[in-house]
């Protein structure tokens, strides 16, 4: 009796195996996860946004999950459209073997935290500030020193070329024409780029770590 039971367990271990996310696409579940995130979020309405976006003010009377939540809400359908589209290519561009899941992560919370440490002691006058942009670009700026690790140097060049033309740009123009009418905060951009290469440079130094001791071994 005990083996017409370990049979039937055995089958449903294996499908949930099956089911449940590897690390070959855990990424893309997280990758998923953020955008339904976004999406519900945007649902909240101009109370919910006012709630959750980064205010000054606010956040230096306590209230810290602006820090994160700000970079979550949207100001509009269009700008949660652009942003989305932006992960999407950020999706596109970067493999699975370039950054683990929680290597991404890590990329994430660098971007962010840089972008809030310069909003709140190098931006007084900016009073409130929402979207994911910040982050995106340093996850481009992360990627770039992935690629001069995995792909061409041709590659990582153009694309390391491409970020810092575009940042460039924008601390002397301000904001693409693409942008629309849409308040862009440029330098969000620059301090979360600054933020993804930091957090790439301690995965590439990690790494290589980890390669030397194997290869002691």
């Amino acid at each position: 009796m005990s083996d017409g039971l370990s049979r039937p367990a055995l089958s449903f271990s294996r499908r949930l195996r099956q089911w449940m996310p590897n690390d070959h696409n855990r990424g893309q579940w997280l990758l998923g996860l953020v955008f339904l995130g976004l999406v519900l979020l945007s649902l909240l309405g101009e109370n919910g946004r006012l709630l959750l976006r980064y205010e000054r003010e606010a956040v230096l009377q306590g209230e810290y999950w602006r820090l994160i939540t700000g970079h979550l809400v949207h100001g509009s359908t269009q700008h949660l459209i652009l942003n989305s589209a932006g992960l999407a290519l950020i999706a596109a561009l970067f493999r699975h073997d370039n950054y683990s899941w929680r290597a991404w992560l890590l990329v994430a919370l660098f971007s962010m935290a840089a972008i809030d440490l310069g909003l709140v002691f190098l931006e007084p006058q900016l009073t409130w500030y929402v979207g994911l942009s910040g982050v995106l670009h340093g996850a481009l700026a992360a990627g770039a020193v992935a690629w001069w690790r995995y792909e061409s140097k041709l590659l990582a060049l153009s694309l390391t070329v491409i970020l810092l033309g575009k940042l460039t740009w924008e601390q002397w123009h301000g904001a693409l024409p693409l942008s629309g009418d849409l308040a862009v905060v440029v330098d969000a951009h620059l301090y979360g780029a600054l933020g993804g290469a930091l957090a790439g440079f301690i995965l590439w130094v990690q790494a290589h770590r980890q390669v030397a001791v194997k290869s002691r071994i």
